[in-house]
């Protein structure tokens, strides 16, 4: 990627903090110095410390604190975050945060996002690509499936398209069913007719 970066991961829980600096360390094109903050409370004064050129943290651990308040104290307002994802987090918060690791993201896709940081792409034009699997259950989705019916069509388990559901919301950051719907369409992943069907079907 280039210039030496500075990195510093924020994250309470040792597990999730070793696993991801063991992904950033294996990526070889990665050239940077990372540090680990396992207190959210302390990050202002670690950010002056380490004075990183991106802060990873999971939204939500910060608590009471705002990226603001914390980039204001640390005395770094263009500091670059990446939220790091466990679970679905809600859009008005995301889109404080210049990028978003997932804990489904593959190393490749982790660089990728990074070098898109480092290099101060936009962050929505670095979206991942979806897997057949995917275009699948989002066809199923907006045809008005529930996710039992969708487990049963593919041989998976209810818990297995859940899965898939939340990775797809990740991906694309789309949220809604109607978001989804004209995405789906767009893409050619569906036809028109195929939900004006589905539409008809539930109000018979």
């Amino acid at each position: 990627m280039g210039r030496r970066i500075h990195i510093v991961i924020a994250e309470p829980s040792v597990i999730i903090r070793s696993g991801l600096l063991a992904v950033l360390k294996g990526i070889q094109s990665l050239n940077a110095d990372i540090a680990e903050v396992g207190s959210v409370s302390a990050l202002p004064t670690q950010l002056r410390k380490y004075r990183p050129d991106i802060l990873i943290v999971n939204p939500t651990q910060l608590g009471a604190f705002s990226l603001a308040q914390i980039k204001s104290e640390a005395g770094m307002p263009g500091l670059r975050v990446i939220a790091l994802l466990l679970s679905l987090v809600n859009t008005d918060i995301l889109n404080q945060y210049d990028e978003h690791f997932s804990v489904n993201d593959s190393p490749e896709t982790i660089r990728t996002k990074l070098s898109g940081i480092v290099h101060g792409n936009d962050r929505k034009e670095v979206r991942q690509e979806l897997s057949a699997r995917e275009k699948e259950i989002i066809g199923c989705v907006v045809r008005g499936m529930t996710n039992k019916q969708i487990a049963e069509l593919l041989c998976l388990s209810t818990h297995t398209i859940m899965t898939h559901r939340r990775n797809i919301a990740n991906k694309l950051q789309i949220h809604s069913s109607a978001g989804l719907t004209i995405y789906a369409i767009v893409n050619k992943l569906v036809e028109i007719n195929d939900i004006k069907d589905a539409v008809l079907s539930d109000e018979t």
